[in-house]
């Protein structure tokens, strides 16, 4: 009987036994099962980890950060034609049949030694301006929202990347082997709660190895899924299971050599390991009452954004690599006047108190912290002028992001637009350069940080991304 030719992989696995267990004990290392994954870093980074929050449904920049007292004089006027240069508009504007002109229904005012200009919808922000570098020329080509935040999450619109979460602990590892490298936490806006669905490939690790994906903590029930012994099932048994499973997940690898197989190995590990570490996260009581009350009133309600900011913050006291907020509800197209200020007062305290609360425990220095939402908001107005229920409709062209601590440069405004928020004019800052500047915080090269699939070398920036150096300490 004709035999089949051994591949390589079993091959490897099968002759001299000594490839086997040197390859099982590479993938089973702690810190993602080996250090010759990851990367030497080319320069010594400035942050240890990173905190994203980020403002799904894109926050409206000439109401928040990018104040335009031009469009008070020209209120109501037609966007000229120069400004808007026939670029592309979405198809709930692209019909109307005038674009005026709207100012912000919200005051503006200096602040700080920097003299940032900000909206009176942010009160909080206004203690820690000095703290912030407001970025006001952001840019995108992606005008639609999930192909938007996809891009910003994972350095393309389409579909199937990693994650940069996932990017930063294949690159770099985890600094705490009882939670994750990589969490996720969403909640829900008061402007427009159910807007945009949130899809879990945005913290996957697309072709990476699957243990860098992002790990959910969720607002309702088990925090994790999975994460408790099932019903009837003692930690004792739970723990012989475990050992006797991952014994044959062991004899398993060492046959196949499945990379797949290591991660299940180490998921298991680590997920008893987060039966005591996950509840002790959750558990605020110990927190005291002047730290809770400078979050604001929902910080004790689970799930909320104020919730989530102050476990952000014990995640980082526990070394937690990245660590993404996703707030819902930015989609202002109508009520604009109504949803905008409810939005801001979900985010602006708790926002502006995990800035100061990082700062006062020493942790700001080395947590690089991002706020912003995929594109920003049109200045012409979507609706009828001046009719209160009208909105802003998608903007990429030019929208405002801001970024502090891991490196950053203090109290400073960087770019800016013209005098209708609708172009940047100086330092324009697209969505690759922002990833760019982000990695090199961290202490790596975008264009070195790569991964081979499919034949080609990926990286999370593509082909593109300049490093933002002006912003940099």
């Amino acid at each position: 009987m004709m035999q089949t030719a051994p591949n390589r992989r079993h091959f490897f696995s099968k002759s001299a036994t000594g490839i086997g267990s040197a390859a099982l004990a590479a993938l089973l290392a702690r810190d993602g099962f080996g250090q010759a994954e990851k990367p030497k870093l080319p320069h010594t980074a400035t942050a240890k980890r990173v905190i994203y929050l980020f403002q799904s449904g894109a926050p409206s920049q000439v109401d928040l950060f990018d104040y335009k007292p031009e469009l008070e004089k020209r209120h109501g006027q037609e966007l000229p034609d120069d400004v808007r240069r026939g670029q592309r508009l979405t198809t709930m504007t692209s019909g109307q049949a005038r674009f005026p002109l709207n100012k912000s229904p919200f005051a503006f005012e200096r602040v700080g030694r920097s003299g940032a200009t900000i909206s009176e919808l942010l009160p909080h922000h206004k203690r820690i301006v000095d703290d912030l570098c407001i970025v006001r020329s952001m840019h995108t080509e992606a005008i639609n929202h999930d192909p938007a935040i996809t891009f910003f999450q994972t350095g393309s619109q389409i579909a199937g990347r990693p994650s940069m979460g996932a990017w930063l602990s294949y690159a770099l590892g985890s600094e705490n082997e009882n939670l994750p490298g990589f969490v996720v936490m969403l909640s829900r806006g008061s402007g427009r709660p159910n807007a945009q669905p949130l899809y879990d490939r945005l913290w996957s690790a697309g072709f990476l190895p699957s243990r860098h994906q992002g790990v959910k903590l969720r607002s309702h029930g088990d925090p994790i899924l999975f994460l408790n012994n099932p019903r009837g099932v003692s930690h004792k048994q739970r723990r012989r299971f475990l050992t006797d499973l991952n014994r044959l997940n062991r004899l398993k690898l060492e046959t196949t050599f499945d990379p797949e197989i290591a991660t299940r190995i180490a998921q298991y590990e680590l997920t008893g390991r987060m039966q005591t570490a996950v509840p002790e996260i959750l558990d605020i009581s110990n927190e005291p009452r002047h730290v809770l009350e400078r979050y604001g009133p929902d910080v004790e309600r689970r799930g909320s954004y104020a919730w989530n900011c102050l476990l952000a913050r014990r995640l980082a006291e526990r070394n937690v690599r990245f660590i993404q907020l996703y707030h819902i509800g930015w989609d202002q197209h109508d009520k604009l006047r109504d949803h905008h200020p409810k939005q801001c007062r979900d985010t602006d305290q708790p926002s502006a108190a995990l800035i100061s609360d990082l700062k006062q425990r020493g942790l700001l220095d080395d947590t690089l912290v991002i706020w912003g939402g995929e594109f920003g908001r049109t200045v012409y107005t979507q609706g009828k002028l001046d009719d209160p229920n009208s909105g802003r409709d998608h903007h990429p062209r030019c929208f405002s992001v801001w970024l502090a601590g891991g490196g950053i440069k203090p109290g400073m405004t960087y770019g800016s637009t013209d005098e209708f928020s609708y172009n940047v004019v100086e330092n324009p800052v697209h969505v690759h350069d922002l990833q760019a500047t982000a990695l090199h915080c961290l202490g790596l090269d975008h264009q070195q940080l790569t991964f081979r699939y499919q034949g080609r070398d990926f990286r999370l920036t593509d082909v593109h991304g300049q490093l933002v150096r002006d912003i940099l300490t």
